[in-house]
């Protein structure tokens, strides 16, 4: 049975258990973009949620929308709010008593602050319960049946996701075997956590409760914590275990957990390596756990990562010929690689590697070297720092080629001789074995309780296994070394192991196979069927066909929509929203973060040197000093770059065959000669060397990106990306090749382009243009323009739109700026047809094309091309400045070299003083409206205000939005003035402004004001009831001047009471030739009708008299007047001020 319900009302869902709420509320109320806030912060969707105890009356107005088990939290998607709630889940594991792993079988969606997507087709068919009343409205409702959370919904529901209410199942059993921290949500392995992006929010509430709520929150299980991965436990009967420490009549439980690493998540291809932090794609901990009925469990722990250096592969339709490339080169690796390997030596002591790559396969035996090179390093650095014996041997490695050991008669069976090569490390590493103590009964209560166990080994290090995948060879040899430690156990309590449990462990493990290889590859594991029954039949091989077929089209045509939805999951699309649970101190401390930003970042500058050569296809010039282009600058500025940028066009010729495919080997030439000369010039000047960070290549054009060694570590998220413009996108002749990365906290992009060739061609180079810089994409959709420094360099081939004979005099008097008034590049940049924002550096340099080979001279062939700056170099970014701009005398090519020089500045935030910070200043604030509201005290949160510094002592704040000044003091809000005499009455005839000088009296007596009345326009206080007598001429001029006239601002009434209807009066009779009521006698087309004689007893009064008589009659009690009668004298009484806020 279900332990949550979900309600709503309005635009609120509360998840409740029979204990506690957790209620949502959606509000629209904007984010202040006014205040000093990130733009993060402005963009979040916001909604307030409080969490309570269930009172009989908390749901009073409120509809059941279902049932589920708990929350995996928030996420917005299309700017809705969508609440993830477990609906169905199912029981797949049992470790140890009392310890339940459950998988998530279906999750449902509830939008916030819409209530359409309820009603969808597609939704409705799996929200469990409906809202009955709602039927027979649903067909006058408009249905969404295109849900934007259809896509996480298939996703979450696949069979892969787990979590427990029991335990933390982040942890493998070593790192939770004390019963005090069996459930603790603040010791979560956020690498293990994938609903990490959507329950932030929530983790975050409920840090900032109290000791009790928390821990009420907790007991709830509202939040709920999900791995993924691989959960099963199967039953061993009691006959199956004899050693006496074991023997029980009941039977024992063989478990596998596998949980996949969220920090590289994603589908084959799209996830390969590691990244800048040390995280390696499909990197799995598996653990098998084997529990006797006597108390005694055992646990072993192994995992799978993908080769830990920078490499892609990219799909292709035939299998195994996928192309490898290793996107890095070794220097730009080490830093990484000793991240990753730190950390498992951190969490699991010794790491002994199995590299099941093969030896004959290029690309494989590719990986393999840099993999070998990088181990041999790290051992060797360890030895030169005079590290002990013992830890000389933290990290090793075993080379075992599974294809050429398993190709003899024995087939896969050959593979258990691993045991031999890697026995040494599996009996020195371990394995987990702890005893649970018995139940005993409290003292002083009659409910059990249970001590802590008894720790008897523990495992000491661990197997990282890895092949190209990580899927198929790997869980093969992962269930070997399962199985060798398992009888390792066995052999020491004085029994072996028996058929029965080797067929249950094969089980698992075969299941644990598919399930993981589902995940990354979309379909279930090869050689599964050998895994699963100890012999590889035909069937088992059609089996493995049909697999790889399946595979083949899932990775080429579904991946990428898997690969997105993952990224949305995990919060990482460059677009994605996040939620923002509303909380006003939250606010104030946020703003109060950006006014002391000073106090947690830092800034620096750094020198990036960027230079682009377009080479014609000749690769001799690798040959060359290329020291008079890449070090020009040195004479005037002495600092060496933290960064070059080198960009290559045409370093292929570029024939029909060549523009279909990409070469790397001209690229590695380059990438050589630039990096040799480079490091030669470094050890001159007695600096840091170059390593090369990444290169990326389309076909002509190459892009290479250098980093100074000291600073490889400030570098992180280093991606590449191309974009082909050339035959309409499918070929790459023409087009753009990008390169991001992360310098501390500045993103900064480089972009490489050889745009349209042709003298008229400038539409068609600004349509390329647009291509690359919309259509190019990096990892998460993020995009050239999602940068805080942008540079485009290369050949952009935009010409001079002048006669030859003129440029080349012009040039020759050095006449450059006339030159630059023609250029096409210019004068797009000005109509605003290309680069738009961009700036380029004064060009005091003769144009760059087109030369003879070897010489000065420009073009004196047939063609006779005009001279035209066709490379460029373009930027924009606050951050950076331009120091130099120049071209490079290099003859090897019909173009010349352009190189710039800029400072950088570079944003450093320290992440622990901003969170130390945050928490501070959080607390402080809770503190005072704490003791503000024991105090009684109204608790002003208006940011603007509390920075505000009175002028002169005595004075109070300045007003504000949310603070009046003249409120404090418990004043009205209504202005309460009394006249200078009593019975005065305000002057309304005179002023019209009261602010304003002009001689008249603020009060005045009502006789005074009555004598004034000649002077009143009847036209503004008097309605006219006979028919409008204007001429036609006058009714259009007064209509033209309604619409072109702003409308009047209508004025309060006075009397909010419902008064008696009047009947209509006449207007008096105006004279012909002027009036005082000021009428326009032409306006009068006939006579005027004499004036109605009032019944005897009775006074005419004009509606000023009864505005006279309202005021005079405001104050004091009311009085009989022979202004008014007596029945208006009854409403005077009636009448009442305005109330505020009304």
């Amino acid at each position: 049975m279900s332990t949550l319900r979900v309600f709503r009302r309005d635009y609120s869902i509360a998840l409740a258990t029979k204990d506690s709420i957790l209620e949502f509320k959606y509000t629209s109320s904007p984010v202040d973009s006014s205040r000093n806030v990130s733009l993060a912060h402005q963009r979040a969707t916001r909604c307030l949620v409080e969490f309570a105890p269930r009172e009989p009356a908390s749901l009073d107005g409120y509809r059941l929308l279902g049932e589920g088990w708990g929350t995996l939290g928030l996420i917005s998607l299309n700017n809705d709010v969508f609440i993830c709630v477990v609906t169905g889940s199912s029981r797949a594991a049992s470790p140890r008593p009392a310890e339940n792993v459950l998988r998530i079988d279906n999750v449902d969606f509830y939008c916030l602050n819409r209530l359409d997507y309820e009603h969808g087709e597609d939704y409705q068919s799996t929200t469990r319960f409906a809202a009955e009343d709602l039927q027979d409205d649903i067909e006058d409702k408009d249905m969404v049946t295109d849900h934007p959370f259809l896509a996480l919904k298939r996703l979450l529901g696949d069979g892969s996701f787990y979590y427990s209410l029991d335990f933390n199942l982040t942890d493998h059993l070593q790192d939770r075997s004390s019963t005090s921290a069996a459930f603790d949500i603040d010791n979560l392995n956020q690498d293990m956590l994938w609903n990490s992006y959507m329950i932030a929010p929530l983790l975050l509430f409920r840090s900032r409760l109290s000791k009790h709520e928390k821990e009420s929150l907790d007991a709830s299980r509202i939040l709920t914590l999900v791995i993924r991965g691989f959960a099963g436990t199967l039953t061993m009967p009691a006959s199956t275990l004899k050693a006496p420490q074991l023997r029980s009549n009941l039977p024992s439980a063989l478990t596998v957990i596998s949980r996949l690493s969220s920090r590289r998540a994603g589908t084959r291809f799209n996830s390969r390596g590691i990244d800048d932090d040390g995280n390696v794609a499909n990197f799995v901990e598996t653990e098998t756990i084997l529990r006797s009925p006597t108390g005694i469990t055992f646990s072993y722990v192994q995992a799978r990562g993908s080769v830990p250096v920078f490499w892609e592969q990219a799909p292709g339709l035939i299998p195994g010929q996928q192309k490898i490339d290793i996107s890095r080169s070794f220097d730009a690796t080490k830093h990484a690689f000793d991240k990753h390997f730190e950390a498992l030596e951190l969490k699991y002591g010794a790491v002994h590697i199995i590299n099941l790559l093969s030896e004959s396969k290029p690309g494989e035996l590719g990986l393999s070297a840099q993999f070998r090179k990088h181990v041999s390093r790290r051992t060797q650095s360890r030895e030169n720092e005079g590290a002990i014996s013992a830890n000389r041997h933290l990290l090793q490695m075993t080379e075992y080629d599974f294809h050429a050991e398993t190709k003899g008669p024995l087939g896969y069976e050959a593979s258990s001789q691993i045991r031999y090569l890697i026995n040494l490390s599996l009996d020195g590493f371990g394995y987990f074995l702890m005893e649970d103590p018995p139940y005993e009964k409290s003292p002083s209560s009659i409910d059990t309780r249970r001590r802590d166990p008894r720790i008897i080994l523990q495992q000491e290090g661990i197997f990282r296994t890895n092949c190209l995948d990580c899927l198929d060879r790997t869980n093969l040899i992962q269930t070997n070394i399962s199985i060798m430690a398992l009888e390792n156990f066995l052999h020491l309590v004085g029994t072996d192991i028996v058929a029965e449990i080797r067929m249950r462990h094969s089980s698992l493990w075969a299941d644990n196979g598919d399930a993981l290889s589902r995940i990354y590859a979309g379909t279930g594991a090869l050689k599964s069927s050998f895994t699963r029954h100890g012999k590889m039949s035909l069937a088992g091989a059609f089996a493995d066909a049909r697999k790889s077929a399946t595979r083949l089209y899932v990775n080429t045509f579904g991946d990428k929509a898997r690969q997105n939805t993952i990224d949305v999951l995990m919060g990482r699309l460059a677009n994605q929203v996040p939620v923002d649970l509303y909380d006003p101190l939250n606010d104030i401390v946020s703003a109060e973060l950006e006014r002391r930003i000073d106090e947690y970042t830092s800034s620096k500058n750094i020198r990036i040197w960027v230079g682009s050569f377009n080479v014609n296809g000749r690769s001799d010039g690798a040959m060359t000093d290329l020291s008079s282009w890449l070090f020009s600058l040195r004479e005037k500025d002495g600092d060496s770059p933290s960064i070059v940028v080198v960009a290559f066009q045409e370093i292929v010729e570029l024939s029909p065959q060549q523009i279909m495919s990409t070469d790397p080997e001209p690229r590695m030439i380059w990438e050589n000669a630039v990096k040799d000369c480079l490091n030669a010039h470094a050890n001159q000047y007695n600096t840091k060397n170059y390593v090369l960070l990444r290169s990326g290549q389309l076909v002509g054009t190459a892009l290479l990106v250098y980093v100074r060694e000291d600073a490889i570590h400030d570098v992180k998220n280093v991606e590449g990306s191309v974009k082909k413009t050339g035959l309409s996108g499918m070929a790459g002749n023409k087009g753009g090749c990008a390169i991001r990365l992360e310098f501390s906290n500045t993103r900064i992009c480089f972009v490489t382009a050889h745009l349209a060739a042709g003298f008229a061609n400038y539409d068609e180079r600004n349509r390329d243009y647009a291509t690359i810089s919309n259509g190019l994409r990096f990892r998460y959709n993020r995009s050239i323009e999602d940068h805080d420094a942008i540079i485009w360099l290369g050949d952009f081939n935009y010409r001079i739109g002048s006669g030859d004979r003129e440029v080349r005099q012009l040039i020759k008097a050095h006449e450059y700026g006339k030159l630059y008034e023609n250029d096409q590049l210019n004068l797009q940049m000005i109509a605003g047809r290309t680069f738009p924002f961009y700036s380029e550096g004064l060009i005091q340099f003769p144009p760059t094309y087109k030369f003879d080979f070897g010489s000065d001279e420009y073009d004196t062939s047939e063609k006779a091309r005009i001279p035209a700056w066709c490379d460029r170099i373009l930027w924009k970014g606050t951050g950076l400045k331009q120091i130099h701009y120049c071209s490079a005398d290099l003859k090897t090519s019909d173009h010349r070299p352009v190189l710039a020089l800029f400072d950088c500045s570079i944003s450093i935030v320290n992440e622990s003083q901003k969170d130390r910070l945050n928490r501070l200043l959080y607390d402080q604030r809770r503190a005072e409206l704490r003791d503000a509201a024991s105090q009684n005290l109204l608790i002003d949160s208006d940011d603007e205000a509390a920075d505000y510094t009175s002028p002169s002592p005595g004075l109070p704040s300045a007003s504000s939005d949310r603070h009046k000044w003249w409120l404090d003091r418990g004043y009205q809000v209504r202005s309460d003035i009394q006249p200078d005499v009593q019975g005065n009455i305000p002057n309304i005839v005179g002023k019209p402004n009261p602010f304003s000088e002009t001689g008249q009296p603020d009060w005045v007596y009502p006789q005074l004001l009555l004598s004034q009345e000649s002077m009143l326009r009847p036209t503004s206080s008097l309605r006219s009831t006979g028919p409008d007598t204007r001429s036609s001429t006058d009714k259009d001029r007064g209509f033209h001047d309604r619409k072109t006239s702003k409308p009047e601002v209508p004025r309060k009434p006075a009397v909010l009471v419902p008064r008696k209807p009047t009947p209509p009066t006449r207007k008096p009779a105006s004279p012909q030739h002027g009036s005082p009521g000021g009428f326009d006698p032409s306006l009068r087309t006939k006579p005027a009708l004499p004036p109605r004689v009032p019944p005897s007893g009775t006074k005419n009064h004009t509606p000023i008299e009864d505005r006279i008589q309202s005021l005079s009659t405001g104050g004091g009690a009311p009085r009989t007047t022979n202004l008014l009668d007596d029945a208006d004298n009854t409403l005077l009484q009636e009448w009442k001020p305005l109330s505020p806020g009304r």
